[in-house]
């Protein structure tokens, strides 16, 4: 999984790839030395929300409904889950129907994470999607919405031929909560797909597997930053405070990326701590930075941060824009 690759699944927040190639070693100059510590940031100060920058993020999402990339259009529809409301149902509703089979997973997943049973007839229909992937997230939803009669299916995609289908599966073993999951997942630990192996610790820490955070903390200090990343926020995933100093660790990581998928982590347990990165990586010029930055400002939750997402929202990017947006709806 390259770095574009693995921003694209860090946007959507699922599992879309088919297998997980290391990238090269990058440059060092490009990504930044080694801070002693996080930078400095000041301290909170009460802001009230801009509607006015609440509808331009509203307009930017429903923009990016209709663009042309369906990578683009899956993370509208994650974005919509993530912000909740009746929006985050009729964009996965209309999502059912898309060409592009990642759309269709990412509004399986939607719908079956909002238990939205107005949907279950459509979702039923895709039982048998040309897309295999698809049909794991037709699983996943419908035993969220309360039919559980094919849910034993995940066995077999578990042990699918594509890499891609397995870590979807493994994904989805995670997210349904049922620890009957785990004799499957212990037995794909040794999967020849290293994506599919962190994807397994992922859904065992989320099991509440202690070894399952062993792997992820093991895989924070690999020498690939991919694999960091991936473990951070795995590890923050299921909002477990245990993990906090485990994740603090990424704040001084040597990758610009890595320390700003921590600052997003520990955002996502609570702690601002990450708020000096996210305010460089605003800075940055490259886009997959900016638009981390993006998504840790909206997992630190602080008000005070609309004037960076403001900016940000205008960037040339697309996907900038698009985490930004999803951002600053996180805040309203």
């Amino acid at each position: 999984m390259n770095m574009t690759t693995l921003l694209k699944a860090a946007l959507a927040g699922v599992i879309v790839t088919a297998s997980l190639t290391y990238a090269a070693e990058p440059e060092r100059q490009k990504w930044g030395g080694t801070p002693a510590e996080p930078p400095a940031y000041p301290a909170p100060q009460a802001t009230p929300i801009d509607a006015a920058l609440v509808d331009a993020a509203r307009s930017e999402l429903i923009k990016d409904e209709s663009a042309q990339d369906g990578f683009m259009r899956s993370h509208v529809i994650e974005a919509w889950k993530q912000i909740g409301g009746d929006q985050a149902v009729v964009s996965a509703m209309r999502g059912l129907s898309d060409p592009s089979p990642v759309v269709r997973f990412a509004s399986c997943l939607a719908l079956g994470e909002v238990k939205s049973r107005q949907a279950m007839t459509q979702v039923y229909k895709m039982l048998a999607d040309k897309d295999r992937n698809v049909q794991v997230a037709v699983r996943y939803a419908l035993h969220r919405m309360g039919d559980t009669r094919h849910s034993h299916d995940l066995e077999k995609f578990a042990m699918d031929w594509n890499a891609g289908v397995r870590g979807n599966t493994v994904m989805v073993l995670g997210l349904l909560g049922e620890p009957s999951a785990l004799k499957i997942l212990k037995h794909m630990t040794g999967d020849k797909s290293p994506a599919v192996v962190v994807q397994v610790a992922e859904a065992r820490w989320r099991l509440g597997d202690l070894d399952g955070l062993a792997d992820l903390i093991s895989g924070s200090i690999s020498p690939h930053p991919d694999e960091q990343i991936t473990s951070y926020l795995a590890m923050a995933g299921p909002r477990d405070q245990r993990v906090i100093e485990h994740v603090r660790g990424g704040l001084t990581n040597h990758y610009a990326e890595v320390r700003l998928a921590a600052a997003r982590a520990v955002g996502m347990l609570g702690s601002d701590e990450g708020y000096g990165i996210a305010m460089e990586g605003v800075k940055s010029a490259d886009p997959r930075q900016r638009s981390l930055a993006a998504l840790a400002f909206g997992a630190i939750g602080r008000a005070d941060a609309q004037p960076y997402l403001a900016e940000l929202l205008k960037d040339k990017d697309d996907e900038v824009r698009l985490a930004a947006a999803t951002a600053v709806l996180q805040l309203h």
